[in-house]
C-alpha cells in the first residue's frame, strides 16, 4: 500500500514538473523575417513553424509560400506586418526597409531586430551565428556554419578567370549592370572569376556602349530576369549583347535569384554553381 501512494505521489510530482516547464517556455515566438536570408537561417534552425510572415525574397525551402507574404524592401507597410500579430520582427542592414515603417514598427511596442550582413563568406557565418544566438540555437547554427565550410571547400581556385556581366532584367524596359560592392560582385569573386566591370558601385542603367566596351566572356542572369527576356533569343536581341564575346559564343548562365545572392547557408552551393557553370 505504501508503494503505490509513493508512486502515486512521484508521478503527481513529475507531471507537474513537466506542466511547469511547459508554462514557463511559453508557445514559441510569432516571428515575421522583412529578409529571404534570414528566413532561410530561420528554417535551417528548425523554427519555420514560427514564422507569420515573410518577405517576397523568402523562396527557399518552397514551403515558405504558404506564408504570408509582407511585400518587398521599400513597399513594406508597418501595417500589413502588425496585422499578423507578431513577437519579433527581424531584417538585415541589406533588407532597405524604410526608416519611418522601422519606427512605426518600433512605436509599437513588438521587438524590431536588425542583423548586421556582410556579403562575405565570413559576414555570412556571422550572421548565421547571430541568429543562432537571438533565439537559442547555438547548435543548429553550427551545424549550417559547419555545412557551409564543407560546400566551399569544393570551389578550386580558378587560375584563368572570367570576365562576368550580370544584368538584372524585368524584360526589356527594366535592364541594370552590376558594378563593384554588391552581393553579385562579391559571388563573382568568391566562385573564382572576376566582374566585367569595375568603374561603378552598385547598380546602372545598361547600355550598348558600356556592354560592348565590358565585353563580358559571360553574361549572368536571374531565372526569372532571363525569362521576361523570352530566353536566350530575347536577351541576343538587347543592343549590344550580340557584340561582346558572351554573346558570339552564347554563353549566358542563369541562376535562382535567391540562391545567387543571398549570402547564407546555401553560399557554398551558390559559388559552386557558379563556378561550374562558368566551366
Amino acid at each position: 500500500m505504501r508503494t503505490n501512494y509513493f508512486r502515486r505521489a512521484l508521478t503527481i510530482i513529475l507531471l507537474f514538473s513537466i506542466t511547469m516547464i511547459h508554462a514557463l517556455a511559453g508557445p514559441g515566438q510569432r516571428i515575421v523575417s522583412a529578409n529571404g536570408t534570414l528566413s532561410e537561417i530561420l528554417c535551417g534552425l528548425g523554427l519555420e513553424n514560427q514564422l507569420v510572415g515573410v518577405d517576397v525574397t523568402s523562396t527557399y525551402p518552397a514551403s515558405l509560400e504558404k506564408i504570408p507574404k509582407i511585400g518587398h524592401n521599400r513597399t513594406i507597410a508597418a501595417e500589413g506586418i502588425l496585422t499578423l500579430n507578431p513577437d519579433v520582427i527581424i531584417y538585415t542592414d541589406q533588407s532597405l526597409l524604410l526608416p519611418t515603417v522601422v519606427k512605426q514598427l518600433s512605436s509599437s511596442g513588438k521587438k524590431v531586430v536588425e542583423f548586421k550582413h556582410e556579403y562575405s563568406k565570413e559576414g555570412a557565418i556571422k550572421l548565421i551565428r547571430e541568429v543562432g544566438d537571438y533565439f537559442n540555437a547555438k547548435p543548429q547554427a553550427e551545424k549550417l556554419v559547419k555545412s557551409l565550410q564543407t560546400d566551399l571547400t569544393k570551389v578550386k581556385p580558378n587560375a584563368a578567370p572570367k570576365k562576368l556581366l550580370f544584368i538584372y532584367a524585368r524584360g526589356t524596359g527594366t535592364l541594370m549592370v552590376s558594378g563593384t560592392g554588391t552581393s553579385i560582385d562579391k559571388m563573382f569573386t568568391l566562385a573564382g572569376h572576376k566582374n566585367a566591370v569595375n568603374g561603378f558601385t552598385e547598380y546602372k542603367p545598361l547600355t550598348a556602349e558600356s556592354l560592348i566596351t565590358a565585353n563580358p566572356d559571360v553574361l549572368v542572369l536571374f531565372s526569372s530576369g532571363l525569362e521576361s527576356l523570352q530566353g536566350m533569343d530575347g536577351l541576343l536581341k538587347v543592343p549590344g549583347v550580340a557584340n561582346t564575346n558572351a554573346g558570339k559564343n552564347r554563353k549566358v548562365i542563369s541562376m535562382d535569384g535567391q540562391l545567387l545572392t543571398g549570402f547564407g547557408p546555401r553560399l557554398g552551393k551558390a559559388a559552386l554553381e557558379l563556378s561550374q557553370k562558368v566551366k
